[in-house]
């Protein structure tokens, strides 16, 4: 029994190690596993975010050798260097569609459409090859000439950490304003457009703009009707226009845009990029409240279905969660339309991937839906003191279903057909929590005597702790709507009592020694040090330390 405890205990090691390892290189945005076996620590040297596979014969069938790695920013610069630019390996595209960018760079390789195998494979052979022997003839560092297999290599020294550029609030603020004409009026339509199949050509339409990915949809190397891939239509219409305003000189102190892989892609540049601090709203017609539900014709229907599902609506106030978040794509994942438009319906539909509205709403995994969101506040430092130590489940969570779903009062107008001002007179009605009991009622000092034995009785600073907790979430909508009562804030310490002026001591639930009985419930000792050290480390405190016992505890001195 011994050993097999040992054995299950060295399995369950290794798969937490394995899986943070992966996570660790998950979130370092690695794209695709193209490093070279050997030491982690070698690997993380070579990371780039520079790396193009290049294996466009997928689309004719199996490889017969390995793909390519090629490095695009290496290329680029020992292009510079002989005052070459983009053209020395894009054609430029000279019929497109009216509308679009005129005399824009294909970024196909060399080539502006995929005629076949044969003639692809050629054109990388035939231009790639012949520019490497004419580099190395000019005496100049020089790529592959003669075998495959310094190019087709099964192992490459190079780990992919290109990581997504997001058009978030402030750099979409940054383009309206560069793009501007001479009277002030927005743009627009350089980026946003859709596709008229009747007259064959792209225009703009006013009030309907959305993220290019709405659209642009297939994977690279799979084009739909009339749409390219979104990567290619990204970097053709965004890499194309930074180039020409640098061409131009619209952009002498050359901040305009990225041409490189690394200027939008790498980590420690995207850094770099200017924010804007306060952003005026995006103007795209859309409602200041919402009230969500499943019919969203008038009042009158939206009690029949309070009274048929027992689910009543959500006052939602959309203009202040726009300020919360860096763009539309946080709820909005799919399209701009409402959430019950097109993709979750109360009861599924398959271009919602058959996930109901009340799933799309509460699914604590998701970082789209209302609840997931919420939690990813909870992690904040100034929340997760509490939280990080409470475990999420949808029927906790769903124990105060009124807190956000609140009957329509009868008093409200049924002949009135527009939902919004409904909404508003909801959120309106809302009421805040921002203090907690009286200053009376709450104990300045705790002494804590569990380790009486060994050291000192530890003072635990408690009415100051409260405070300072109090100060931390009281400018917060979300916490303070949501700490519903007084004692609501006690219960990240006290969490299995309800709220009260008098909890329960710890030691009412915690024994002194372990419950074996009770294997999640740690004693006094566990339940002490997990609590206040897993809140100071969730926090971001610096003192104490989880390893500095004096911090909490003076030893005792020793009786002569």
């Amino acid at each position: 029994m011994r050993k097999a405890k040992s054995l299950l205990r060295w399995v369950g090691m290794s798969t937490a190690f394995a899986g943070l390892l992966a996570f660790g290189f998950k979130v370092q945005g690695v794209e695709k596993a193209v490093a070279e076996a050997g030491d982690i620590n070698s690997i993380s040297e070579n990371l780039r975010a520079d790396i193009i596979v290049i294996d466009g014969l997928r689309a004719f069938g199996k490889l017969d050798r390995p793909e390519v790695i090629f490095l695009h920013d290496a290329h680029t610069q020992a292009l510079k260097k002989k005052d070459k630019d983009c053209k020395t390996c894009h054609l430029v595209e000279k019929n497109r569609p009216a509308g679009a960018q005129q005399d824009a760079l294909s970024f196909r390789f060399k080539r502006l459409e995929d005629a076949g195998r044969d003639q692809m494979m050629e054109i990388y052979h035939a231009e790639c090859i012949a520019c490497h022997k004419e580099t190395a003839r000019a005496g100049d560092k020089s790529g592959p000439v003669e075998k495959c297999g310094q190019c087709h290599r099964k192992k490459v020294p190079y780990l992919a950490n290109r990581q997504p550029i997001v058009m978030d609030k402030s750099l979409h603020y940054r383009h309206v304003e560069a793009t501007k004409d001479e009277a002030g009026e927005e743009k627009c339509g350089l980026c946003h457009h859709e596709y008229d199949d009747i007259a064959k050509k792209i225009h703009y339409v006013k009030d309907k703009e959305g993220s290019c990915r709405y659209c642009h949809k297939s994977e690279p190397g799979k084009t739909e009707k009339d749409r390219m891939p979104l990567r290619e239509a990204l970097h053709l219409s965004c890499v194309n226009c930074h180039r020409k305003a640098i061409a131009e000189k619209k952009d002498p102190d050359q901040k305009i845009g990225a041409v490189t892989c690394v200027g939008c892609h790498d980590l420690e540049e995207q850094e770099k990029i200017k924010k804007i601090p306060d952003v005026p709203r995006l103007k795209r017609k859309q409602p200041d409240y919402v009230l969500l539900q499943g019919a969203k014709k008038n009042v009158s229907e939206a009690k029949k279905e309070d009274e048929a599902t027992g689910v009543a609506p959500v006052a939602f106030n959309h203009v202040a969660h726009e300020g919360y978040q860096e763009t539309c794509r946080s709820c909005h994942h799919a399209d701009l339309t409402s959430c019950t438009e097109a993709c979750h319906t109360p009861e599924g539909v398959k271009d919602g991937n058959y996930i109901q509205l009340a799933q799309a709403a509460h699914d604590l995994r998701s970082n789209h839906s209302c609840m997931g969101c919420h939690g990813i506040q909870q992690k904040k430092k100034e929340c997760s003191g509490c939280h990080a130590t409470m475990f999420r489940s949808f029927n906790q969570e769903t124990a105060a279903c009124r807190t956000c779903h609140i009957k329509l009062p009868e008093n409200l107008m049924v002949e009135q057909a527009k939902l919004e001002s409904v909404a508003k007179q909801l959120v309106d009605s809302r009421k805040y929590t921002k203090t907690t009991y009286a200053k009376e009622d709450i104990p300045e000092k705790v002494v804590i005597k569990v380790l009486a034995d060994q050291y000192e009785p530890a003072e635990f600073p408690h009415r100051k702790i409260v405070d300072t907790l109090v100060k931390k979430v009281e400018t917060s909508n979300l916490a303070t709507y949501f700490h519903r009562e007084k004692g609501t804030l006690c219960q990240g310490c006290h969490h299995n009592s309800p709220p009260d002026k008098k909890p329960p001591r710890c030691r009412s639930c915690h024994g002194k020694p372990f419950d074996a009985h009770a294997v999640l419930r740690p004693g006094m000792k566990g339940a002490y040090h997990q609590q206040c050290i897993g809140c100071h480390q969730n926090m971001g405190l610096e003192k104490p330390k989880s390893t500095d016992c004096a911090g909490c505890h003076k030893e005792k001195k020793k009786q002569s």
